[in-house]
């Protein structure tokens, strides 16, 4: 399973869903740097120290920050946000990260399905 970095605006429910599938999850929180106003760059530094892939709803920071790297990192993986069901969300997360492993240099795009 994948080793993930969870940004501080990921929803908790969404985290305990993916660590319920088997995913190594560590939050912001955990790692002791949320409210801190950690800047994005920063936030992905900290992951690639970590070999965690980030996973976060900041999207488009995170495409540019991949595009700056060129894939350079342990694995973006860039979500809408989606409520309305967080083990729904996180089995559409786990199902990309199956998808594509090992996750190092890709950038995933997880959509909130449509309507």
């Amino acid at each position: 399973m994948a080793a993930i970095y969870a940004n501080e605006n990921f929803p908790r429910r969404v985290v305990e869903a993916l660590r319920a599938l088997g995913h190594d999850v560590l939050t912001s929180q955990e790692a002791g740097r949320a409210n801190q106003m950690v800047p994005d760059d920063e936030v992905l530094r900290y992951a690639i120290e970590q070999s965690r892939a980030v996973l976060t709803l900041n999207r488009l920071d995170f495409f540019r920050l991949h595009r700056d790297t060129g894939g350079r990192h342990a694995g973006i993986i860039a979500c809408t946000r989606d409520d309305a069901d967080p083990v729904a969300f996180a089995g559409r997360i786990d199902e990309m990260i199956r998808s594509v492993e090992p996750l190092a240099g890709q950038l995933l795009r997880v959509v909130r399905p449509s309507i």
